[in-house]
């Protein structure tokens, strides 16, 4: 993916806003921000859109920008030199997307069936939208279209909220998700920012799905290791399960470590849905990562350890 559609990716969620004026654009732009969303398709029903996406560019270009409801060249064009770094449309209308790459841009039209799909990444669009999601079948009509089209990658909107999202971002193939509920048109009207950032926050939560994974010890030696993992198992009442440089109590909540790994007293393994958005999301909170830690299994990025241990413990991000 170019670093636009990769900057898509890790932000995951990417608020569709239909604005009511001009004066909402930096304020609700900067809650999206604060809550962890620098991210916005702006789409293109109300009057005021293009003038908008103009002024974030200008005041606030840390927001990646994407026009939506995009249904013509000439709004395209007005779109791209507002500073719309995406075009994304309901549907797929080959003439507006040949004009869009001919003019150096992304194109992301709307699609719902196979055949819309092999036709727009035909042309060279390097992600579809899926619209709407929900009413089109969701995730497992995508799974079953992905089957076959190996090389797409969508933009779910259309049905996709707090429930769902995980859903979506689940599966490979979705590398992003459209969305209204962190920033509904009646909060936007109530000019009721903080909601706005928490809604923001909370949806970034979800999405990550951090939690405690397991706790790793160290150990001198091997006898030492075993000896802690008794003393564990017989507290807790749980099984040992003896691996080749470990030993684990219980459902491997617990790995005791052979020898002295990472970390002076051992490490803390935290879950999450996606390692990449986890790094992209916690660094935006101040964390510092090591990338060079960085463990990628076919493809995929699956672990990294952050720059600093906690308490003696190194910590590292896993894939669920």
């Amino acid at each position: 993916m170019n670093d636009v559609l990769n900057r898509v990716y890790e932000i995951g969620i990417i608020p569709v806003i239909a604005f009511n004026s001009v004066d909402e654009a930096l304020p609700l732009c900067k809650a999206l921000a604060d809550g962890g969303l620098p991210a916005a398709e702006v789409t293109f029903r109300t009057a005021c859109a293009e003038e908008c996406i103009r002024k974030i560019h200008e005041e606030m270009p840390e927001m990646l920008l994407g026009a939506g409801t995009v249904l013509t060249k000439e709004q395209a064009d007005r779109a791209m030199a507002a500073g719309a770094s995406f075009i994304v449309a309901p549907g797929f209308d080959p003439a507006v997307v040949q004009h869009v790459i001919d003019k150096g841009g992304i194109a992301m039209p709307g699609t719902a069936s196979a055949g819309e799909m092999q036709q727009a990444m035909n042309m060279g669009c390097d992600a579809l939208k899926f619209f709407p999601a929900e009413a089109n079948g969701g995730v497992g009509m995508l799974k079953n279209i992905g089957a076959a089209l190996k090389g797409a990658k969508w933009m779910c909107t259309g049905g996709v909220n707090a429930k769902n999202v995980n859903d979506y971002l689940g599966y490979d193939q979705i590398f992003a998700v459209g969305g209204t509920w962190m920033c509904k048109s009646d909060v936007i009207k109530a000019h009721d920012w903080e909601k706005i950032t928490a809604m923001s926050k909370e949806a970034v939560d979800v999405m990550l799905g951090l939690e405690l994974g397991h706790i790793g010890i160290n150990s001198e030696n091997e006898a030492e290791a075993m000896a802690t993992a008794n003393l564990l198992a017989s507290l807790l009442s749980k099984k040992v399960a003896v691996g080749n440089s470990s030993i684990f109590v219980g459902n491997k909540e617990f790995e005791i470590m052979k020898s002295n790994g990472r970390g002076k007293n051992g490490h803390i393994a935290i879950k999450c849905n996606n390692v990449d958005r986890a790094v992209y999301h916690l660094s935006r909170r101040g964390v510092k990562f090591d990338l060079s830690s960085m463990v990628n299994k076919n493809g995929k990025n699956i672990a990294c350890y952050l720059a600093d241990e906690v308490g003696g413990f190194a910590i590292h991000l896993v894939q669920k």
